[in-house]
Order: C-alpha cells, then sequence, then structure tokens
C-alpha cells in the first residue's frame, strides 16, 4: 500500500462569500459532508486538517547569499488556494482517485500526489 496526499484548493472568496450568504448552516453542511467522508473512509484515511486562509500564510526564501526573506502571504498567489489535506493509504492511484472523488470540494477540486518515500 502507498501513502497518497490529498490536496483540497478552493475559490477562497468564493467559498467566504457563499458562507456569509447562508451562514452558520452553510458551514455546517460543509463539516457534516467532511465528517461523512471521514467516517465512509476511516480505514483509508491516516489524518487531514484544514488549513487557516491563506492571507495567513507567510512565505521564507533563501537568496544565494544565504539570507532569508519572509513575505506574508502564500508562496503562489493565486485564484485557488490550499485550504486543507488528507493523508490517506491506497493500493494504487486508481483506488486514490476513487477515494479522493469523494472529497467535498464545493469550490474548487482537489489534487492528489503519491508521498515519495527513501529507502
Amino acid at each position: 500500500m502507498a501513502q497518497y496526499l490529498v490536496l483540497i484548493y478552493e475559490d477562497e472568496a468564493a467559498s467566504e462569500a457563499a458562507s456569509e450568504a447562508a451562514g452558520q448552516a452553510g458551514f455546517d453542511q460543509v463539516m457534516k459532508e467532511h465528517i461523512a467522508f471521514g467516517e465512509n473512509n476511516a480505514a483509508v484515511i491516516w489524518g487531514g486538517n484544514a488549513l487557516q486562509p491563506a492571507g495567513t500564510a507567510t512565505s521564507i526564501r533563501k537568496d544565494a547569499a544565504g539570507t532569508f526573506t519572509a513575505t506574508d502571504g502564500p508562496f503562489a498567489e493565486t485564484k485557488e488556494a490550499l485550504g486543507g489535506y488528507y493523508l490517506i493509504e491506497a493500493a494504487d492511484l486508481d483506488e486514490a482517485l476513487a477515494v479522493a472523488k469523494q472529497v467535498p470540494a464545493l469550490f474548487g477540486g482537489v489534487e492528489v500526489r503519491p508521498v515519495r518515500t527513501f529507502d
């Protein structure tokens, strides 16, 4: 069995607008969907977390001289930001994709990447 990281990318502005329109009920619905996903896939989920909005990120870069620069904001500015992840175990990519298709991502999509192992 291999491990895969399922990265959840969503349009934060669209998600925020929908949350404001739906209020607590909208948030509760999203949480209900993630709880159901977790219960339905408990055997293959090794972990996962939601992340704070991209605006809370701090990016650190090292230059050729070896000094570091910290910048407020995510590493890359995109319409869809990384909002959370699940670490899953699957027999192969096809099985990992079948699990990833069930992840609630109402305002974006998911990316599936195999975890690299070093011998």
